[in-house]
């Protein structure tokens, strides 16, 4: 769920205010309570609305308990009992609408402030604040953390001890375990590539998740992990990510993964545990990858990898075939060199 230690509702909405925000329809109405929130389909409760746009989240949507929700009109009868359903030809774009109009502000939290420490943060004990870091409002650093210099924690932000964050490190809408390194220039929590494009004018949807880090992780230098749209991007412990990498919005990484220089990963993607992904290797969304695999460097994955798995190609197969084809290939140019000097 939301948490509103990031973020703020600015209001409410009624049924038919949301009609006409999103020019949607409503032919059946089973609940006449304001909407408070925008949740997920699982997570989604009576006075929230969610969005199904996707077939692959049916079962989620069949099973949601969101007192309402954009849908396609072929979906209505898909839908559980309860439910009211807001008809539109594109869900997502309504979601964004509803989802700005309720958070208006998610990315304009400034404040002016004459003490680089905000006079709210928590600092515990033994910790070292390096020239020109800012610890926002509400902002929790535990005991024996070291922030470098520039760096900047944000509002509500918890950060577990015996953590180093290194210079120029921006660290948002987060919550970080112990013994966490971030190497500098490293971006965490800022909004996701979340927006539903469209001929009218794309429509930005508000990233309303956080970033969840376990404990003995390492980040290497301007990596950047974006926040959950509505469920959280999570690290697992004991993972290792080098620099220049790149973690889309509610991705999730099982324990002690490896991600290595300018890997990719695509929103909504989850590694099981002790995934390795070798350097430039990129993923497509809404992916499972299975604990254990391991995926080629420049890799190009892009439908789900079983257990224990190692792939390599674009698009990966298995690494014992992309071995053959490459061999096969190699074969059929030489052949074709051959007969063009005959």
């Amino acid at each position: 769920m939301i948490d509103n230690r990031f973020f703020k509702r600015e209001t409410s909405l009624s049924c038919d205010e949301i009609c006409n925000l999103t020019q949607s329809s409503m032919p059946v109405v089973k609940s006449m309570q304001p909407i408070k929130s925008v949740a997920s389909l699982e997570e989604a409760g009576p006075n929230d609305v969610s969005c199904f746009h996707n077939r692959k989240y049916l079962k989620a949507f069949k099973n949601s308990k969101a007192g309402f929700c954009f849908v396609e009109e072929s979906y209505v009868y898909e839908a559980p009992e309860t439910m009211t359903c807001f008809i539109t030809s594109s869900p997502y774009r309504a979601f964004g609408l509803t989802a700005s109009a309720l958070y208006p502000n998610v990315d304009r939290n400034f404040e002016a402030c004459s003490n680089f420490i905000h006079p709210t943060a928590i600092i515990e004990e033994n910790c070292l604040i390096e020239p020109g870091a800012v610890i926002r409002q509400n902002a929790h650093i535990g005991a024996e953390t070291i922030i470098g210099a520039n760096s900047v924690i944000g509002p509500g932000v918890k950060i577990g001890q015996k953590c180093v964050v290194e210079s120029l490190v921006t660290i948002t809408h987060t919550l970080m375990g112990n013994n966490v390194t971030i190497l500098t220039g490293t971006r965490i929590g800022q909004a996701g590539f979340g927006f539903y494009m469209d001929k009218k004018g794309h429509v930005k949807v508000p990233q309303l998740g956080r970033v969840i880090i376990g404990n003995n992780v390492e980040i290497g230098a301007n990596t950047t992990i974006d926040r959950g749209s509505l469920k959280d991007t999570t690290i697992g412990d004991g993972c290792r990510i080098d620099n220049l990498v790149q973690i889309a919005h509610n991705v999730e990484l099982g324990q002690g993964c490896v991600l290595v220089s300018q890997v990719g990963v695509s929103g909504s993607t989850h590694f099981g545990d002790y995934v390795i992904a070798a350097g430039q290797a990129g993923f497509a969304g809404h992916l499972k990858i299975g604990s254990g695999a391991r995926i080629a460097g420049k890799s190009g994955v892009m439908k789900n990898i079983p257990e224990n798995e190692t792939v390599a190609g674009y698009p990966t197969v298995p690494v014992g075939d992309w071995h053959r084809q490459s061999v096969i290939l190699s074969r059929l140019v030489k052949d074709s060199k051959k007969k063009a000097t005959q």
